[in-house]
């Protein structure tokens, strides 16, 4: 598997075979392969570390550990090693030379939580590598410069750390916050305006007329290639980086005024003491963002307002003198809905089928949502997901009659439990009947491996 992972773009043996190599083995062998001649006499320095197989293998190795589709040349990521191993020697030197021209990208749209849909465009897999190459090589140069206050797309910072500072300032006393919504973002960053503030910190020509190529490079759809002169659409490696290094102005910006904020790529919240002052900070920043950098805020999603009615990365805060932080009504209206789809009927799966795929996707739901600081919320999930699944079993039976003869069997008396058999109600209302709450408990569920989200969540907050 080690050798498997150099085939790329190693063409030697390969120094390294073990995926768990130490920091000293990386060192020696950064040093020890570098590029062809003809690639660094045509190719600035940082260029050329990108082009440096060991750059293309680290790349390569995450690129294949973040999975994903293939791009608009048909090659998965498991027929790509094979694939490269024609093409090696002629890519790197075209990277070199400064003539490598990227594919168009696989435009891709999904639908968003709240309506309406995100457009991502999905890079070949052989230009993932070598936009994560450029990611690799930038961002110990780039991410230092950033500000304190952003934490989107940045080594060692996390959605949880923003959240947590939001309510700190909430905290302070500034309870009044300044949502900032930007308009599609990542399908209208400027081009021009990209490479002028990347200019600003990284000065090889080489390496900067390829990240141009990359943000030119057409989005295909339907099978027709269009041109593209504006925007970095999110799916390939590099728009992240890119993105902050145009709100970095902003960012700067805002520090110079003095605002406490807080940004996750293009969600912003700047706390302030009043709304007089919030609705000034808005305008200011609106003109900012239209002038500056070209970018257009999004005035239905943007408003000034009170913390605990806005959500900020799925969370919001309480209303009290030491805020705390609980789950936004909105994501738990998501988490309704995706369960409401796991346990719909016409799935025509088992019972232990349902409940392990909703198991599946609240493990993953709370492992983000573990900060929340209101427990109580958690417990009538709980109380709400065993009724939902009560629901599914009383129309899994289809018949009065099977569902007495399953109450039966769980210890239910004959005369409570005798009206079933004749009973026209429905299942939501049947489900909250005290002799089937009996029957169906919570301990029936867990049985089943149902996942309490109370029980887990108190023992995920011992470890955080």
């Amino acid at each position: 598997m080690g050798r498997q992972l150099l085939l790329s773009f190693d063409a030697g043996e390969g120094r390294d075979r073990e995926r768990g190599r130490n920091s000293r083995e990386r060192s020696q062998t950064s040093q020890a392969v570098t590029a062809p001649k003809e690639v660094r006499a045509a190719s600035g320095p940082l260029l050329e570390q990108v082009v440096r197989r060991e750059t293309l293998n680290r790349a390569w190795r995450r690129i294949r550990a973040n999975g994903g589709a293939p791009g608009v040349d048909g090659v998965s990521i498991e027929q790509f090693p094979a694939w490269m191993a024609e093409r090696r020697d002629d890519v790197v030197r075209a990277l070199g030379e400064g003539t490598y021209e990227p594919s168009a990208v696989l435009r891709v749209e999904i639908p968003k939580p709240d309506g309406g849909t995100r457009t991502l465009g999905v890079p070949t897999v052989l230009d993932r590598v070598i936009q994560q190459a450029i990611v690799i090589v930038l961002t110990p140069i780039l991410d230092p410069t950033f500000s304190e206050a952003s934490y989107g797309y940045r080594p060692g910072r996390s959605a949880h750390q923003a959240v947590r500072r939001a309510r700190d300032f909430v905290a302070q006393g500034h309870r009044w916050v300044v949502d900032i919504d930007l308009e599609s973002f990542f399908d209208r960053v400027n081009h021009d305006v990209l490479i002028e503030r990347l200019s600003r910190k990284v000065h090889d020509k080489a390496l900067l007329r390829l990240v141009r190529r990359f943000l030119r490079a057409g989005m295909m759809a339907d099978g027709v290639v269009g041109v593209r002169t504006e925007g970095t659409p999110q799916g390939g490696p590099l728009s992240p980086l890119l993105s902050n290094v145009l709100l970095d102005e902003w960012d700067k910006e805002l520090e110079r005024r003095g605002h406490r904020f807080v940004r996750y790529a293009d969600d912003c919240n700047i706390y302030v003491q009043s709304k007089r002052a919030g609705e000034r900070v808005l305008a200011s920043c609106r003109r900012f963002l239209a002038e500056r950098l070209r970018l257009r805020m999004n005035v239905r999603k943007s408003a000034v307002d009170r913390p605990w009615k806005r959500s900020f990365l799925g969370y919001s805060v309480t209303n009290r003198s030491q805020p705390r932080l609980r789950i936004a009504p909105r994501s738990i209206q998501r988490m309704k809905q995706r369960v409401r789809e796991l346990s719909r009927r016409t799935r025509g799966v088992s019972l232990k089928r349902v409940i392990a795929d909703v198991a599946t996707y609240l493990r993953g739901w709370l492992a983000y949502y573990r900060l929340a600081e209101t427990p109580s919320v958690l417990r009538r999930l709980d109380a709400w997901l065993r009724r939902k699944l009560r629901c599914y079993i009383i129309k899994q039976k289809g018949r009065n009659s099977r569902l007495y003869a399953l109450l039966r069997s769980l210890g239910g008396k004959p005369a409570d439990i005798g009206w079933i058999a004749t009973s026209s109600r429905g299942p939501w209302r049947m489900s909250r009947n005290p002799q089937v709450h009996t029957g169906l408990s919570a301990r029936y569920f867990e049985e089943r491996g149902l996942f309490c989200l109370h029980r887990q969540w108190l023992m995920l907050a011992k470890t955080t």
